[in-house]
């Protein structure tokens, strides 16, 4: 006993030096989540109980009617909706395309391939403003590119800005534009690790390339393929706001609005800060349940090679 005292105090003293170290590390990543994330969210979780305009320098306490009021508006059901339909848009067009074109990328398409990935991820280099600008001028129902071809077939392109419904999807399209590069780059190195191997042998019993993708590579690279579903569903979110802002405002009768733009218009348009610090706890509690099933459901499939 008298022996191993000294070295239990030395491991102890060590332990306590390596703990202060790694506070000491992670203070400053600490400091700014508490200042930019932390604080944020519990100031604009305070918020959504009161009744203020910014301006005023008396708040109204209201307790749970803002959030009674977000619930209960067809407007925000209606905004809700659109944010389902924009959920799944974003999955199709820039999670579940760019693994087929990966695929094919890595093993099917054997020529020019260096030349597909530069054309591919040059869009994700543009600024979404510019983005947004170039592809209304491509969907100009009048005088834009697809409108002359459509005529060309007599036929008469929507005004899809007016159009319920197809707005959503030309708006996705437009946010796709430049997430779509980035995710086929990140896929391809996914892909590119899985053993040739197993894709020649699966090649040699005569195994349809469409087989191949589904039991071989999308669960092989399934790691890399689940980061590549979350980036999509926060960056669609998020990045869809511009092309709102810029081309519709959440219109027609805000067929187009997300929940981020309604957020920002509630704040910062009617100045309606209770109704949109409620709204955003709503947002906040979406991203979470968007995150528990991924975690439920998807994660439990994921292949790790270690």
């Amino acid at each position: 006993m008298t022996k191993n005292a000294p070295k239990t105090a030395t491991r102890k003293r060590y332990e306590r030096r390596e703990r202060r170290l790694a506070y000491g590390l992670l203070a400053p990543t600490i400091l700014v989540f508490s200042a930019f994330m932390f604080w944020p969210a519990i100031r604009t979780f305070s918020l959504s109980f009161y009744k203020w305009n910014m301006v005023s320098p008396r708040r109204t306490f209201l307790g749970l009617a803002n959030y009674a009021s977000v619930l209960e508006n067809p407007v925000m059901k209606k905004v809700l909706a659109n944010t389902l339909w924009y959920i799944l848009l974003f999955i199709v067009v820039d999670f579940v395309l760019p693994y087929i074109v990966s695929f094919l990328l890595s093993f099917v398409v054997r020529r020019f391939t260096s030349f597909f990935k530069i054309t591919l991820f040059a869009p994700s280099l543009v600024s979404l403003v510019v983005g947004a600008i170039i592809m209304s001028w491509i969907f100009n129902p009048l005088s834009g590119p697809l409108a002359t071809i459509t005529k060309a077939f007599g036929a008469d392109f929507p005004i899809w800005s007016q159009t319920s419904g197809l707005v959503i999807v030309v708006l996705s399209l437009i946010t796709s534009w430049k997430i779509f590069g980035y995710n086929v780059i990140v896929l391809l190195a996914a892909v590119a690790n899985v053993p040739l191997e197993l894709i020649e042998t699966a090649k040699l019993e005569k195994t349809p390339n469409w087989e191949i993708f589904l039991k071989i590579v999308v669960p092989m690279s399934s790691a890399t393929g689940i980061y590549v579903l979350l980036i999509t569903l926060v960056w669609g979110l998020q990045w869809v706001f511009t092309p709102i802002n810029v081309l519709t405002m959440g219109g027609p009768n805000n067929g187009s609005s997300n929940i981020i733009f309604a957020v920002y218009k509630e704040a910062f348009t009617l100045f309606k800060t209770g109704t949109a610090s409620a709204l955003a706890v709503v947002t906040m509690l979406v991203f979470a349940v968007l995150l528990f099933l991924e975690i439920k459901f998807v994660e439990k499939g994921v292949y790790y090679e270690n």
